[in-house]
């Protein structure tokens, strides 16, 4: 299988509308990958509290439907990374306005989509994207050609139960979208290795470069493999980080070291 990370400069400089169109001619440029991914809040930047509410839009608006072209274009499995969406309003809503959450989208080559996944852990302590968003509730997987992905964001990777869950619901190739602080870069490379070991799993690490709102972002890109093995990583600028790996390594390493089966707490061990 062919992944390619597209790591996103979000400069603060740009439209969202020029940055969606540029996005999407790189998107294109990857025709001939089996899976594009993009990083978190690529429209808005992660650390861009202020312009999460003026820039949400409903699941199907414009990010969706300009990214469900370009996979259709490109004819990839396309993870278009994260959007700030609102929600529809419920009728007891005050101020007509539905919830904010962190929602990540995922196209099949033909620019259906697959899936749609809310995160669950919200970063801020009481702030910030902890405050002005939802909390999604759904594990959320998606079966490709090969590989069954689980879906996560950012400060998730920090969550190991959640992963196991994907595990348990069949997840080979775990998929992280984000926009992670150059501060906290090494605990990024960590945490994509541990989350990658533990489970057995390949991991798709995909973050932002430049600067949102003052904040730095890591960048470094990383593709790691079920034994800990880091197949690419990226630098800190913008750059498309691609890498060939094999799905069925997977099922081989679980096989020759079959430590999921000897779980003892927690969540029932995954099918075999």
């Amino acid at each position: 299988m062919r992944a390619s990370l597209l790591q996103i400069d979000v400069n603060e400089g740009e439209s969202v509308e020029s940055r969606r169109g540029r996005v999407a001619s790189l998107v294109r440029e990857q025709a001939g990958a089996d899976l594009v991914v993009l990083p978190e809040l690529w429209t808005t930047g992660a650390f861009a509290y202020e312009g999460f509410g003026s820039e949400a839009e409903p699941l199907e608006g414009p990010t969706y439907e300009v990214m469900a072209k370009a996979a259709s274009d490109a004819g990839v499995w396309l993870h278009a990374g994260s959007i700030p969406e609102r929600a529809p309003a419920d009728s007891g809503s005050a101020t007509g306005d539905g919830p904010l959450y962190n929602t990540s989208l995922v196209f099949s080559p033909s620019g259906e989509l697959a899936a749609a996944y809310r995160k669950i852990h919200r970063f801020g302590f009481d702030k910030g994207e902890a405050v002005l968003m939802a909390a999604g509730d759904d594990l959320v997987t998606v079966r490709l050609p090969g590989t069954t992905l689980g879906l996560a964001t950012c400060y998730d990777l920090r969550f190991p139960e959640l992963f196991r869950g994907l595990v348990d619901s069949g997840a080979e190739t775990l998929v992280v979208p984000a926009g992670w602080p150059e501060r906290r870069r090494a605990h990024w490379t960590l945490l994509a290795q541990a989350r990658a070991v533990e489970n057995q799993a390949f991991v798709l690490a995909c973050g932002t470069a430049g600067t949102h709102a003052g904040v730095p972002q890591a960048g470094h890109s990383i593709v790691v493999d079920p034994w800990g093995e880091v197949l690419a990583q990226a630098g800190a600028g913008e750059q498309v980080l691609t890498v060939e790996f094999d799905p069925g390594k997977v099922a081989l390493t679980r096989d020759q070291f079959p430590a999921l089966k000897d779980r003892m707490l927690g969540l029932a061990a995954p099918r075999r």
